[in-house]
């Protein structure tokens, strides 16, 4: 008979967890695995909310398990490592984003793209090595391999920091692998939400000129005042849009509502690439003719490697790059997830474990 969630394994751990696809959170009690010769452990002090943990615990992609725990924005202090743990000891400031396994045998993991392995596990509501459901963030420890444990710089605060582990690499990766990093060119960045505004941070560290494209004008002070964004286009204004036709080198959409490509394609210059990075939960209309006449690329991302996420927290240190984000206590979480339903978030809340998750 399979064990209980609280018997599987011998540490004791405590959690909010959804029972079902109503997607409402409530404390749980379940269990972590003893640390393994390769594991950290370390005590969770904030998980960031993540637009994929709404999806997840309303089962909204249809591959949710329940119980579930989410939370893949997670930061915290090392309490314990295993006898072969080379890089980390205890009291390093750490985290765990996406990601908790992969095969370590295809040409992805050979590659530093575990991110792309097929057998890739994630963080939460996936099945583990040992046949276990793994669990998220919104709880009081963690456990992960020494590979996806991410090293936290001294100046980077652990609660604004905590998002760039699932928005952070989302777009620094294709913002890398795309060539959108040579100083003088020219990027959109699509939505100014949890994603865009840190894509906006990134573009500017890396010296390109950005462009914020959104469907609302009031956002338009935030970007250009507040995120450093040169200038702001409402994808609604055709006149706005026409003026901009063609000026491009790239664009990161970062929008998961369904959404019109074809104006956005008309912004690009000739062999200009248009990345998506959100995820819509229907496809979207893809009209050809623009990609003929101006050999132009729509391509897709996904996080990216350990190494290079570590090199992205390693850069948001360097250039102080944080997310906006709002701290909330662990019993607020359900009002929090209603509100991001609604996007009334600037722009990333994170939730306070070590002051506010108490044990049942």
């Amino acid at each position: 008979m399979a064990k209980s969630p609280e018997q599987e394994h011998p540490t004791k751990a405590f959690g909010w967890a959804a029972r079902d696809p109503s997607g409402v959170l409530f404390p749980f009690k379940f269990s972590r695995r003893a640390t393994g010769e390769k594991d950290v452990r370390f005590k969770v002090l904030y998980c960031g909310i993540c637009h994929s943990d709404l999806h997840s615990i309303k089962n909204e992609w249809g591959f949710s398990t329940y119980p579930q725990v989410p939370g893949h924005e997670i930061v915290g202090i090392v309490t314990e490592v295993g006898s072969k743990v080379e890089k980390f000891k205890v009291g390093d400031k750490v985290g765990v984003g996406c990601m908790v396994g992969a095969c370590h045998s295809c040409d992805n993991c050979a590659n530093d793209l575990e991110n792309y392995c097929p057998k890739m596990i994630l963080t939460y509501g996936a099945t583990y090595y040992d046949g276990t459901i793994t669990y998220g963030g919104y709880s009081d420890v963690m456990v992960a391999k020494e590979r996806y444990i991410v090293r936290f710089p001294d100046n980077l605060p652990l609660d604004a920091g905590a998002p760039l582990l699932c928005a952070g690499i989302t777009v620094y990766s294709p913002l890398q692998h795309f060539g959108f990093t040579k100083p003088g060119m020219h990027i959109g960045v699509v939505g100014l939400g949890g994603l865009g505004h840190v894509a906006v941070k990134f573009a500017k560290a890396f010296g390109v000129k950005v462009t914020v494209i959104s469907t609302s004008p009031k956002k338009k002070e935030e970007a250009i005042e507040h995120l450093g964004a040169d200038s702001f286009l409402v994808s609604r204004d055709p006149d706005q849009m026409q003026a901009a036709m063609g000026t491009m080198d790239g664009i990161i959409d970062t929008v998961s509502a369904v959404h019109p490509l074809l104006p956005l394609l008309g912004l690009l210059k000739s062999q200009g690439k248009l990345v998506m990075v959100g995820a819509p939960d229907r496809p979207l209309e893809l009209p050809v003719f623009p990609l003929l006449m101006g050999r132009k690329i729509v391509a897709g991302s996904c996080i990216g490697g350990m190494k290079e996420t570590q090199e992205m927290i390693d850069f948001a240190g360097k250039h102080n790059i944080t997310a906006e984000v709002e701290v909330i206590s662990m019993d607020y979480v359900n009002t929090a997830i209603e509100r991001l339903e609604k996007n009334d978030v600037r722009y990333r809340f994170v939730i306070d474990i070590g002051n506010t998750l108490k044990a049942a």
